[in-house]
């Protein structure tokens, strides 16, 4: 089975404004793709929609070629979700709160505690497992929204902004996961402001601007379409209307003055 995303001509409107507009584009199982767009331009609103959070006003989202409405709970069964602004019960332990998940997703206990003490383990938060998280950073507490994004083996991975917080080694460690588990067949799709990282992981991108697709095609071809040599570039041309090397220099002024 092929578990493409595929989003169809979806929009959503809020108080009559439109905050995503006819949006389509498709993401493949065994490919990375980049979900970028500034602050604004209904990223987290389409991230949304795609987990089945917020029914968009027209349009469709199907997975596997079905689409995810038709049976929301299977399809959440196949879901691991980071999402932007993350909600943990801090009084609990991330043993405690992995172990949450794993009941709530059905995982049987042998297996379930295995694959909880392995991803505390990795993701360097052993010694801390029985820590109430309200003590947690905020990179360890990202780290335990990844390992519970991942618990159940999903074959599709949605991550919002997942390098907050984290530090330089952590920020490689799941750079190089990313990759490892597109190329095990999982459909994986993350948002991020962090372009030289997308542009390094990334089989395609999709720009939005203004709740609109203003690209969405292999990064090399922009690159070449555009006669650009960065996805920064590209990004800045494309979805930034603002003269940021103008306004940088602007505030050097100010406080130069």
């Amino acid at each position: 089975m092929s578990y493409t995303l595929q989003v169809s001509d979806v929009s959503k409107r809020y108080s009559g404004i439109p905050v995503v507009s006819h949006v389509s584009f498709t993401a493949c199982a065994g490919q990375v793709t980049g979900y970028l767009g500034p602050n604004g331009s209904g990223k987290s609103t389409t991230m949304k929609i795609i987990t089945g959070l917020i029914k968009p006003d027209t349009g469709e989202v199907r997975f596997a070629g079905e689409p995810i409405h038709n049976n929301l709970r299977s399809f959440r069964e196949r879901l691991g979700y980071v999402p932007e602004e993350p909600q943990l019960y801090t009084h609990l332990s991330g043993n405690e709160y992995l172990t949450m998940v794993a009941q709530l997703r059905s995982l049987p206990t042998k297996i379930a505690r295995t694959r909880i003490q392995e991803l505390l383990r990795l993701f360097g938060l052993e010694q801390d497992r029985d820590v109430s998280m309200s003590g947690y950073s905020k990179g360890m507490r990202q780290k335990v929204l990844l390992a519970a994004a991942l618990l159940h083996n999903p074959a599709m991975i949605l991550l919002d902004e997942p390098f907050s917080g984290l530090d330089v080694g952590s920020a490689l460690t799941l750079r190089n996961l990313i990759a490892e588990l597109a190329a095990r067949g999982k459909t994986v799709m993350f948002s991020s402001h962090e372009l030289e990282t997308v542009e390094r992981i990334c089989t395609r991108v999709v720009i939005l601007h203004r709740g609109q697709i203003v690209a969405d095609d292999d990064i090399r071809r922009l690159q070449t379409l555009m006669a650009l040599p960065t996805l920064e570039g590209i990004f800045a041309q494309l979805a930034i209307e603002q003269d940021t090397v103008a306004i940088a220099r602007q505030i050097a002024d100010v406080i130069d003055a």
